[in-house]
């Protein structure tokens, strides 16, 4: 028997737990039915059809906002920072990503404090190193997809390990489709040392609990409170990095900034606290201003810029060109999108300095102030975590013969092979093509350093063809050293940890990054055709992708597509750009 029918029949009968086709975040939403057509005959009227799916998550936030299990997160989170212990979020993927972020949110909050007040500078020190994170692949991770790692419940389990979390701390595992092997495996190691465990998903827990073993085991666990934020499916089918995250970044940020705000009273005094608040409002009605947000993204100034720079990235890469993106606050948040489009559209990921085989990302980011080491501490807010486990540790998680044969490399000197910082960088502007863009909050102009960042953004970006600049936030303002700067209009309001920064910034990322891949024919109505298949849940999506566009039942569609798959793997050259084996599959199957 062939190798690829042996492993698609393996996988219809034994990997059940990983067809995933009755939840909701892998379906089809009827609002977004023939998007990427629309977005072909209009781009801005495709921009709003993928923002309409946005309003399900303000929808969800009147639900879940005042729910009890949303108070419990709250007062634990806030129990666990007041008494010393700590609060880890963990997740993999976009909610790894995300996870990082709250950490680094958290972070720059107390050192922002200690600024403003250096007699509280130690209290800031400590107190910023109780929030955590933990990304399944580790730091690295945020950069570039570590293939397969989810599907393993113990590599979450070492992870927690590693943290040497304890009793008294606190455990946020975030998955958008609620049934993520490693997380679900940090969830199952925290509760067994004690730790009060939270579960924040994206699909109806009842079903989950049905169908996902792993699912149910964490769902019924007594010492796990459940936050299901379902809004039904995503913008384009599956792609959770969307609605799925934002749900989660708002409803899990909005629990911190709580936590926050109690802790503040305890250690502080009151005259500061007071002060602080005069600066960012204590409390938000968290659904009403994201309702608030969408609406000023849904302007039509806003939709036209984001039309405008959708044509400009589709253009573009239509010509082979590259975008390197420049930033200072969005540095995190252009990270976790641009990392994000590369399995879910087949892009070509983020390349290490040292290799000239490998095709140049069509995105990268970079900060033009700091050296790559600086920028990444400055990113992260930290010093980086990363995995460096050997073979025997591999070996010992049960880890396939491959992974313990060729053990990926994820440790910190290998993050550092990626130069994020001023670096004068060649592969970005020896192609042609080329852009160089400024991606800024409106705050950011009126910050002490503004003119020293544009200042370096202009020496910086001198060799590329072009210099363009976005600005998000109420007010506009032309950005030295780009020949035009679009605006983005949005009200965003002060808070503790500038969660409506981070949403507002996230929003228009998804936005613009989706719009431009179902511009260029990388999405068939709201399907993403060009998708990776690095995992079993995407084995799984990749099926049902093919089944739906080349009309199979699910058993014949998983056999070709790892007919497709072993044909690829047995051709494989490393120079050679990479194919999503769904889109090979649907073409050979037309052919026929």
């Amino acid at each position: 028997m062939e190798d690829y029918r042996r492993e698609a029949e393996h996988f219809l009968a034994n990997e059940k737990q990983f067809h995933l086709g009755m939840m909701p975040t892998e379906q089809s939403h009827p609002g977004t039915r023939g998007l990427a057509e629309k977005l072909q005959e209009d781009c801005a009227a495709g921009v709003r059809m993928l923002q309409s799916v946005d309003r399900d998550v303000a929808e969800m936030a009147r639900r879940v906002m005042p729910a009890e299990e949303m108070q419990a997160l709250i007062e634990s989170l806030a129990a666990a920072l007041a008494s010393g212990r700590r609060v880890c979020f963990s997740g993999c993927g976009a909610t790894g990503r995300l996870s990082i972020m709250l950490e680094a949110m958290w972070r720059k909050f107390w050192r922002d404090l200690a600024q403003q007040r250096p007699e509280n500078a130690d209290l800031a020190a400590e107190l910023g190193g109780r929030v955590i994170s933990i990304m399944t692949g580790g730091d690295y991770a945020l950069i570039r997809s570590v293939e397969g790692f989810e599907d393993y419940i113990s590599f979450g389990r070492e992870q927690v390990r590693k943290a040497d979390l304890g009793a008294g701390d606190v455990l946020v595992a975030i998955s958008e489709g609620g049934e993520t092997s490693s997380v679900i495996g940090t969830l199952l190691e925290a509760t067994e040392r004690g730790l009060r465990g939270f579960f924040v998903f994206n699909n109806p827990n009842e079903l989950l609990a049905e169908h996902i073993e792993r699912s149910r085991e964490a769902i019924e666990n007594p010492d796990v409170t459940v936050l299901d934020l379902n809004t039904g499916p995503m913008a384009v089918a599956g792609s959770t990095r969307m609605q799925a995250t934002t749900a989660e970044l708002l409803v899990v940020g909005s629990a911190l900034e709580q936590a926050l705000l109690r802790l503040l009273t305890q250690v502080l005094p009151a005259e500061a606290v007071e002060a602080l608040q005069a600066q960012s409002p204590g409390t938000i009605d968290a659904a009403a201003q994201f309702d608030a947000l969408l609406d000023d993204l849904g302007s039509a100034e806003a939709v036209a810029a984001l039309a405008d720079w959708t044509e400009i990235e589709h253009e573009l890469y239509d010509e082979d060109g590259l975008i390197t993106y420049y930033a200072g606050e969005c540095m995190l948040d252009i990270f976790t999108d641009t990392t994000e489009r590369s399995p879910t559209f087949m892009l070509p990921p983020f390349r290490r300095c040292d290799d000239t085989v490998s095709p140049p990302s069509w995105a990268f980011v970079k900060d033009p102030l700091r050296p790559t080491p600086e920028a990444w501490r400055e990113v992260l807010g930290r010093a980086p975590r990363c995995l460096d486990w050997d073979p025997a540790r591999y070996e010992a998680l049960g880890a396939t013969g491959r992974i313990v044969a060729n053990p990926p490399a994820l440790g910190c000197d290998d993050l550092m092979s990626f130069r994020i910082g001023a670096e004068t960088d060649a592969s970005r502007t020896d192609v042609e093509p080329n852009l160089a863009m400024a991606v800024l909050l409106t705050d950011e102009l009126r910050a002490p350093e503004a003119d020293r960042w544009q200042a370096a953004f202009a020496r910086a970006t001198t060799k590329y063809a072009r210099r363009l600049a976005v600005v998000i936030g109420e007010e506009a303002a032309e950005v030295a050293g780009a020949e035009h700067t679009l605006h983005i209009p949005c009200r965003l309001p002060s808070t503790f940890l500038s969660l409506y920064d981070r949403l507002a910034v996230k929003l228009v990322l998804n936005t613009v990054s989706t719009a431009t891949m179902g511009r260029m024919g990388r999405i068939v109505s709201n399907w993403m055709v060009n998708v990776e298949c690095s995992n079993k849940k995407l084995i799984d999506r990749g099926t049902r992708l093919v089944a739906e566009l080349a009309g199979l039942d699910y058993a014949e569609a998983c056999l070709e597509l790892h007919r497709t798959i072993a044909g690829q793997r047995a051709s494989a050259e490393p120079e050679a750009p990479r194919v999503s084996p769904v889109a090979l599959t649907l073409q050979r199957l037309r052919k026929k």
